[in-house]
């Protein structure tokens, strides 16, 4: 591994945090942590992977008020970058064996800079009974310092001392552990149905399972469909030369469509029924609301948010 790469994964550890906390620019996500770890270490297929992986993963998961959560962003950088580094360590070892420890362990720093921060708020409240403003604005932004370094200094120490190790253990998964090489395989080709699990339990499932049923059933038909073409356009490829034309598979842009679709529809129908009125228009909005709390018991709804 390169200085330069070690040097701009290091810069972007420290700046994904800060864009989680207030720029929202979409970079600070697994997906998209997978994306510039893999171009930084010139393999953008593998880094997709393992960033998609780690989003799905965590595609339930969600932080109220202070809580912490697993940095699955940090973990997505050092197993791509070992990924592609390390010889014989496919992405899915890598997910299992250290993108998804090192997002666990990520949590205790990131508790750690939030203590840290807390020393840049007394300075803040203090410089407010002096009506200083320009030292509030300082310490404010000096709150960033501890946040950065929460995540960039762990991954230049692991970048930077770690790489040894991780070949060692790579070439043990693929030696004598090979058993457990290929455990750590499979669970990481699972744990994107465990975020889907969650997913599922934190989404009012029970209220809408007319369009989860329908989604699986558009997207199951419609892969199996293009599947079916694109088998056919081969053949014919393979029987006539001339045959030229190229099938392509449905985008999952046009699933997200039919998607956004549905829920113009369910929020047309939401709208229509709160706007509506008549006789007996009170008590028919009374036992829906109890039907519905009664139909979504256990589930997490917009009003426990």
């Amino acid at each position: 591994m390169a200085w330069w790469q070690i040097l701009l994964l290091t810069l972007y550890a420290g700046y994904e945090i800060l864009d989680e906390l207030q720029i929202y620019s979409s970079l600070n996500t697994p997906v998209g942590a997978g994306l510039i770890a893999g171009l930084i270490m010139g393999d953008l297929k593998t880094g997709l992977i393992i960033g998609g992986a780690m989003q799905l993963t965590v595609l339930g998961v969600g932080t109220f008020g202070g809580a912490s959560k697993i940095d699955a962003t940090t973990g997505t950088v050092l197993a791509t970058a070992f990924s592609v580094s390390i010889k014989g360590m496919s992405p899915q070892v890598a997910i299992s064996s250290i993108a998804v420890p090192v997002a666990a362990i990520m949590v205790q720093l990131d508790v750690l800079a939030r203590f840290a921060n807390t020393y840049f708020a007394h300075r803040i409240d203090h410089l407010i009974e002096e009506n200083n403003y320009k030292g509030i604005e300082r310490n404010f932004l000096y709150g960033a310092i501890p946040w950065a370094l929460s995540r960039a200094i762990p991954v230049f120490i692991a970048l930077a001392f770690g790489r040894g190790l991780v070949q060692t253990i790579a070439n043990s998964l693929n030696g004598n552990l090979k058993w457990l090489g290929t455990g750590l395989t499979v669970a990481g080709a699972v744990l994107p149905a465990v975020g889907f699990a969650i997913l599922l339990r934190y989404l009012p499932v029970k209220k809408h399972i007319a369009y989860l049923i329908m989604g699986f059933t558009f997207t199951t038909l419609f892969s199996v469909l293009f599947t079916s073409i694109q088998t056919l356009g081969t053949g014919l490829q393979a029987a006539n030369k001339s045959f030229t034309a190229t099938f392509n598979g449905l985008p999952m842009l046009a699933m997200a469509l039919i998607g956004l679709a549905f829920a113009i529809l369910h929020y047309k129908d939401e709208i229509s029924g709160k706007g509506g009125s008549g006789k007996g228009g009170t008590n028919e909005a009374a036992t829906t609301t109890e039907s519905t709390n009664v139909a979504s018991e256990g589930e997490i709804t917009d009003d426990e948010l």
